[in-house]
């Protein structure tokens, strides 16, 4: 099987998945609208939402993963603290069950980046890091700086991810296996996009697992004007 082909079947599975819940609980509804109860039929409702937001963010990601390649980014001097704190206040309403926290260096020099795809990349780690560990538990932001880079990290208290994952996490459609991904619903795209478009704004991208928890880290060069005249290009 070619590359093409099995992304085909991947993408066909996880379409599958979200479009046969959707049409079973529809038909359901419409065959037996009378005989169902108010609470059973709110709860499909739930259910047939749930699963559409599920095939709305699969397609998003799809396209995304084949964009990606040969997508121009527009590139300009960006405020780190200013897109994370944007971020954060973004999903602290979609996961409040999660205590999402900031130790941010206020005097983080800028980088060189998208702000609209920086923002996708610290959506998808500090999203992941709330889905992969249990309610009530924290997700940290972190950030400093050196003469030459801006450090961000995200790190969870979920189960982390053993070795045997390394070398497979950042690939596309990679899930690792575990009592917290069996029960949350995700394409393994995220990652790869993520790293993806990190390495496209010249970032670097790494993580490691804790006894407790996983953290990521993303590396930038500070934005410097005499590397980059010009404030916005493509890359």
């Amino acid at each position: 099987m070619t590359k093409q082909d099995d992304f085909i079947s991947t993408v066909s599975h996880e379409l599958r998945t979200p479009l046969t819940s959707i049409r079973g609980f529809a038909q359901t509804m419409l065959s037996s609208w009378d005989k169902i109860d108010d609470n059973s039929k709110k709860k499909f409702l739930e259910i047939i939402e749930q699963q559409s937001n599920r095939l709305i963010h699969l397609v998003e990601n799809i396209l995304s993963v084949t964009k990606i390649p040969n997508e121009d980014l527009v590139l300009k001097k960006t405020n780190i603290n200013t897109a994370i704190f944007s971020t954060v206040q973004i999903l602290k309403q979609k996961y409040n069950t999660h205590n999402i926290v900031i130790n941010s260096d206020k005097t983080n020099p800028e980088i060189y980046a998208d702000s609209e795809k920086l923002q996708q990349i610290f959506i998808n780690l500090i999203e992941n890091g709330c889905k992969y560990s249990e309610p009530q538990t924290t997700v940290t932001v972190n950030t400093k700086s050196d003469n030459q880079y801006v450090y961000i990290t995200v790190q969870d208290e979920g189960v982390g991810i053993s070795e045997e994952y390394a070398d497979k996490i950042f690939e596309k459609f990679s899930r690792i296996d575990n009592p917290l991904t069996s029960k949350t619903q995700g394409s393994g795209l995220g990652l790869y996009i993520t790293k993806t478009l990190t390495e496209k704004m010249n970032g670097e991208i790494s993580f490691k697992s804790l006894e407790k928890g996983t953290v990521f880290e993303l590396k930038f060069p500070q934005y410097n004007i005499e590397d980059h005249a010009k404030c916005s290009v493509t890359h």
